[in-house]
């Protein structure tokens, strides 16, 4: 029998159903209510098998894990970066009932026509063409009716399996319900339109302020905001095709010059701007009919921090100059996971993968693979690195498997070089260098004739006998009373000392005497007490406050 929750919902008895017929032995333990084993995960056609059978929520986190090869062996990640949502497009009807909801205004108004076959369906959307009154062309991304329910359904159940993942010494090592956690808020930002259209802005924005003219060339779909909520998503329309497989039907003269630009824009959007694409696949590149190149689809988007950017900005120049030791320390400032135990081993592992590369020329360095194979290295030694790291592999990945299509002699490491100098001038004297340059210069001026006479007046003090040294010890009052103790103990021992030494030699000479006799032994008593109270005190010493 299925355990109880197997048999709350139909839902959660599919779930189970498919992860039995696909024989994944330890989820089914889990599901049963059995005590697992051994973590496994199934092959890696299994397991994208699974997630396919499993909808459209599922396949969204195949998707999100094939970018965190810091959870997944490489083969795992690469057999979930082919998933794609097969999913049935919605009828029209029931599409045109969530647009005119959404509308502000009244359908007849606002558009002259829409195209009721969609140019494109997926888990959460489907886009249609359409044509404003005033005979714009848009294209409407309309999100699928009833999805949102489904996903929180779906996220209630992962919560769920992560939840008894973690009752396993593997599953808390991993913090799965956090990762779970971290897959539903990327998913639910998914569902509002209005980020997207939020951050199709303001990357457009920011690759207008671009310092290359042809990264500010780059298109970007403008938004139409009076009529995108958080279900409507409505963008310019761009004419044209797919990049690579327009530029393949056209002279291939522009094929350098356009792997350099789409490089510098994603290099200014991650070391730069701090906001970047997270989903640079070919498809989402276009060939307009105007020759310019445009980047569309906003709905996957990382955002990085200033400490962590400037980390990863470091890391990638450490990966160029194959320090090993660099790349661990960086590594440790980046992880989210406790300090492995075997630091040596970590520095080993990352030496041993930066010198299989060395011996390569750089045209022939796969950059976006040695990224990958460093956050494996890291995986391998429990180092959980931040999921933005995974997400720049392979946006990185994409990119330089992209430039060497549009140019076969496309070298990503030697392209990424002199942009790291660009970016070192940008953060040592901002945009605009001269001023900064010029008061750096004149400070440099008031040093050097500053110094001269200050360092006279100090040798002059040194020299004087006027001259008083502040000194302060920390916890010097400390060291005060200790010393104290000690000596007070070492005073008593030697009273103590004489009177046992007196006494004896009165015992030795007075016996006859009855006076001296009681004398001494009124010595030997008070050295016992004294004796023993020393030994009280030294045994339970006062606390030094």
């Amino acid at each position: 029998m299925l355990s109880g929750f197997a048999r709350t919902t139909e839902r959660q008895g599919e779930i189970a159903e498919v992860l039995l017929r696909n024989g994944w032995k330890f989820m089914r333990q889990l599901v049963l209510g059995k005590k697992p084993g051994e973590p496994d995960l199934p092959p890696p056609a299994v397991l994208r098998q699974i997630l396919v059978e499993l909808g459209p929520v599922y396949v969204k986190l195949g998707q999100l894990l094939s970018t965190r090869p810091d959870l997944l062996p490489v083969r795992y990640t690469e057999a979930l970066s082919t998933l794609q949502s097969k999913v049935p497009p919605v009828e029209w009807s029931d599409m045109e009932i969530v647009i005119r909801r959404e509308l502000p205004q009244p359908y007849g108004t606002v558009f002259a026509h829409v195209h009721p076959q969609p140019v494109a369906a997926g888990s959460i959307g489907q886009t249609y063409r359409a044509t404003l009154t005033d005979g714009t062309e848009v294209a409407l991304k309309v999100q699928r009716p009833g999805i949102s329910e489904v996903i929180d359904q779906d996220l209630t159940l992962l919560r769920s399996l992560a939840a008894l993942a973690e009752q396993t010494e593997w599953g808390q090592s991993w913090n799965l319900v956090a990762l779970v956690d971290e897959f539903s808020t990327v998913l639910l930002q998914e569902l509002d339109f209005t980020r997207e259209a939020a951050f199709t802005r303001q990357i457009s924005q920011n690759l207008q302020r671009s310092p290359w003219p042809e990264v500010r060339e780059l298109k970007v779909p403008r938004v139409h905001d009076e009529l995108t909520t958080p279900r409507l998503l409505v963008l310019e329309w761009l004419d044209g095709v797919p990049l690579l497989a327009g530029y393949r039907t056209t002279e291939r003269t522009q094929g350098p010059a356009i792997a350099r630009m789409i490089l510098r824009a994603f290099f200014q959007q991650i070391c730069w701007d701090g906001l970047f694409h997270g989903d640079p696949h070919p498809g989402n590149f276009f060939y307009l009919k105007n020759g310019q190149v445009a980047l569309l689809d906003f709905g996957n988007v990382a955002r990085l921090d200033p400490r962590t950017q400037g980390l990863i900005t470091e890391f990638l120049l450490a990966i160029v100059t194959l320090d090993p030791r660099r790349c661990v320390q960086l590594t440790l400032e980046l992880s989210e996971s406790p300090r492995p135990d075997d630091l040596n081993q970590l520095e080993q592992d990352f030496g041993r993968l930066l010198r299989r590369y060395y011996p390569r020329t750089l045209d022939q360095m796969n950059f976006g693979q040695l990224l990958r194979d460093i956050l494996e290295t890291a995986r391998q030694n429990r180092v959980r690195l931040p999921g933005s790291m995974g997400v720049l592999a392979r946006t990185l990945a994409y990119l330089e498997s992209m430039g060497r299509e549009l140019d076969p002699q496309f070298d990503l490491v030697a392209e990424i070089r002199p942009l790291m100098g660009r970016l070192l001038q940008q953060q040592l004297m901002g945009s605009d260098g001269l001023p900064v340059l010029l008061q750096t210069a004149l400070d440099l001026r008031s040093l050097s004739l500053d110094s001269p006479r200050q360092v006279e007046l100090l040798l002059r003090r040194v020299n004087s006998e006027n001259l008083r040294w502040q000194v302060h010890i920390a916890d010097l009052d400390l060291i005060y009373r200790a010393l104290d103790i000690a000596s007070s103990r070492l005073a008593y021992s030697v009273v103590v000392a004489a009177f046992i030494i007196g006494a004896a030699i009165i015992f030795d000479r007075g016996q006859a005497n009855l006076e001296l006799f009681l004398g001494a032994g009124l010595l030997l008593v008070g050295a016992t007490t004294l004796g023993f109270w020393l030994l009280f005190r030294i045994l339970r010493p006062q606390r030094l406050r």
